[in-house]
C-alpha cells in the first residue's frame, strides 16, 4: 500500500508539472503563430497572412522560437517518464491509459512538424492547434486519475445538461481552431454580429472544408469567414448556457463547488477576451490569451466531469 501511495504521489507531480509545460507550449505556440500571421501588425489588415503568398520558409531561429523547442522537448521527456511510472511497480489506471494517449499525441505533433513550415496548409494547422489542446488535457487527466475520489457518495451523477455543454464547447473550440488556421480573422470585426451578418450564407459552409490549401487569408466579409465566426460565437453561447446552468447546479453539492466555481470564472474570462479580441482589432496578447484560457477551461471541465 506505501508503495502504490508513493508511486500515486510522483504520478502526480509529473503530470502536474507536465500539465504547466503543455500550457506553456499551447501559448508559445499561439505566438509564433500568429505573430507569423501578422496578427496585430502596424499596418492591419493589410498585412495579415502575407505569408501565404509566398513559398514556405524556413523558420527564423529566435529566443521564442527556442523556448518552444526546449520546451517541447523536455514535455516529450517527461511524458516517458510519466508512462513508466503509470506502469511500474503496478499498472494504474487510467492514468496509464491517459498518459500512453498523451505519448501518442506528442509523437504525432512531432511527425506533423514535418509539414508545418507550409502555413498554406490549413488542416495541419488545425492539428496542431488542436493537438496542444489536447497536451493540456490529457495531462491533466492523468493527474485527476491519481488522485483519489473525495466524498463521492455525496456527488451528484453527471447530468445530460453537462455532457450536452462539454459536446459545445469542444466543437467551439473546433470552430476556434479553424478560424486560426484559416487566417479568416479579418472576416469579421463586429460582436455580436459579424459586419451586419447574422446568419452564414449558402456559399460559406465551404470553409468547414479543412482539406484546402490556402491562396492567402479570408478577405473582409468573406463568405467562409464569416461562416466560422458566426459558427463560432453560436456554439460558444450554448456552451455558456449549458456549462452555467450545471456550473451553477454543481456549486449546491461539495464534491463539486470548487470545480464549478473555476468553470464558471474561466466561462466568463474566457467570453470576455473573445470579444475584446475582435473589438480590440484582434491584438495579439489578447488573441494568445483567448487559445491559452481555452485550454485551462477544458481542463477545468475535465475536473467537473470526474467530480
Amino acid at each position: 500500500m506505501a508503495i502504490h501511495e508513493e508511486q500515486l504521489r510522483k504520478v502526480r507531480r509529473t503530470a502536474l508539472l507536465l500539465a504547466a509545460l503543455s500550457l506553456l507550449i499551447v501559448l508559445v505556440s499561439a505566438y509564433l503563430r500568429l505573430d507569423g500571421a501578422g496578427l496585430g501588425c502596424a499596418d492591419w489588415p493589410a498585412c495579415y497572412g502575407k505569408l501565404l503568398t509566398s513559398e514556405p520558409q524556413a523558420p527564423q531561429f529566435g529566443i521564442v522560437r527556442l523556448l518552444h523547442r526546449v520546451t517541447a522537448t523536455l514535455a516529450l521527456l517527461l511524458a516517458c517518464y510519466l508512462v513508466w511510472r503509470c506502469l511500474r511497480p503496478q499498472p494504474i489506471q487510467p492514468a496509464a491509459r491517459y498518459a500512453s494517449l498523451l505519448l501518442l499525441l506528442m509523437l504525432a505533433l512531432s511527425a506533423l512538424g514535418i509539414w508545418s513550415s507550409d502555413q498554406r496548409l490549413s488542416l495541419v494547422g488545425f492539428l496542431n492547434i488542436m493537438g496542444g489542446f489536447g497536451l493540456v488535457t490529457f495531462s491533466w487527466r492523468v493527474m485527476l486519475a491519481s488522485r483519489p475520489l473525495s466524498m463521492a457518495a455525496t456527488a451528484p451523477p453527471k447530468s445530460v445538461l453537462l455532457l450536452l455543454g462539454v459536446t459545445s464547447l469542444s466543437a467551439t473550440v473546433i470552430l476556434g481552431a479553424s478560424i486560426g488556421a484559416s487566417y479568416a480573422a479579418v472576416s469579421c470585426a463586429s460582436v455580436p454580429h459579424c459586419n451586419g451578418v447574422w446568419w452564414p450564407s449558402v456559399e460559406g459552409w465551404a470553409a468547414l472544408n479543412p482539406f484546402v490549401k490556402l491562396a492567402g487569408a479570408a478577405r473582409p466579409d468573406d463568405p467562409g469567414g464569416v461562416t466560422l465566426h458566426l459558427l463560432h460565437r453560436y456554439s460558444a453561447a450554448i456552451a455558456l448556457l449549458l456549462l452555467g446552468t450545471a456550473g451553477v447546479r454543481a456549486l449546491a453539492h461539495d464534491a463539486t463547488r470548487s470545480a464549478a466555481k473555476v468553470v464558471l470564472f474561466l466561462l466568463l474570462v474566457e467570453l470576455g477576451l473573445g470579444a475584446l479580441t475582435v473589438l480590440s482589432g484582434f491584438g495579439l496578447w489578447l488573441a494568445v490569451s483567448h487559445g491559452v484560457c481555452a485550454a485551462a477551461l477544458l481542463a477545468a471541465v475535465a475536473t467537473l466531469l470526474r467530480r
